[in-house]
């Protein structure tokens, strides 16, 4: 009896800790923000490694399209709808560069383009991008656990149309116009995998003054996606 009794109690024991350890699931992630600004003294130059994306390093001045205000930095993998757009395995490159919330792997948020596009924008979602051809446009994006040391290869890739206030055009056209390729794991260190804070900067290419659809596009696995997508304004 007293056998049986002690292996009852290490198993329980054993499955007590095993519950109420930290569980860390894969999740999707998607830009946070698309003009992310970092205080004075930040390293905000394309390229450079160590930059601070935290909340309270720096501000985000443009948001994706339909992008909800006063959420938590990486949390809306849980809204409904969740915020990572998934586009098809089988060809993602034919598939929409940006959700319409119905199609995709994984429809994720509505982010069509909005007529006019200011509709996207205030209010209850984030502020459009504003820039000038020269700047330096920093992106940022929640880790969701995949900036870890056996996921080496992953990358963003920066689309930017060539189409002026315009509709949007296709992912094979966008793929002709991409303008950067960021690490996606170049972020700040920190001990939660799934909600550490990353980025990446860019210089924003000539283009004549006018309103732009922008692209972030991650690659996770060899045909696996994700995207999410900004008008941005650009001026001279």
């Amino acid at each position: 009896m007293v056998l049986k009794s002690t292996f009852t109690f290490v198993a329980v024991a054993a499955l007590a800790l095993f519950t109420a350890a930290p569980q860390q699931a894969d999740a999707h992630s998607w830009a946070d923000c698309i003009d992310w600004q970092f205080k004075k003294g930040g390293l905000n130059v394309p390229g450079k490694q160590g930059q601070d994306w935290t909340d309270g390093a720096g501000k985000c001045n443009g948001y994706a399209r339909r992008y909800p205000l006063g959420k938590a930095f990486g949390s809306l993998d849980s809204a409904d709808p969740n915020r990572h757009y998934q586009q098809v395995h089988k060809n993602p490159n034919s598939a929409l560069p940006c959700s319409d919330k119905r199609a995709g792997k994984e429809p994720g948020s509505d982010e069509t383009r909005a007529n006019p596009v200011s509709k996207a924008y205030g209010g209850k979602w984030g502020k459009m991008t504003v820039t000038n051809v020269g700047n330096t446009l920093c992106v940022r994006w929640p880790a969701k656990n995949h900036a870890v040391k056996d996921e080496e290869n992953h990358k963003v890739q920066i689309n930017l149309s060539k189409v002026r206030n315009g509709k949007d055009i296709s992912q094979q056209e966008l793929l002709k116009n991409t303008i950067a390729q960021l690490p996606f794991k170049n972020c700040k260190p920190g001990k939660n995998e799934d909600r550490r804070a990353c980025g990446g900067c860019f210089k924003v290419p000539v283009r004549a003054s006018g309103v732009y659809l922008l692209q972030w596009r991650w690659m996770l696995n060899k045909d696996e996606w994700y995207t999410s997508c900004a008008d941005i304004q650009i001026g001279k």
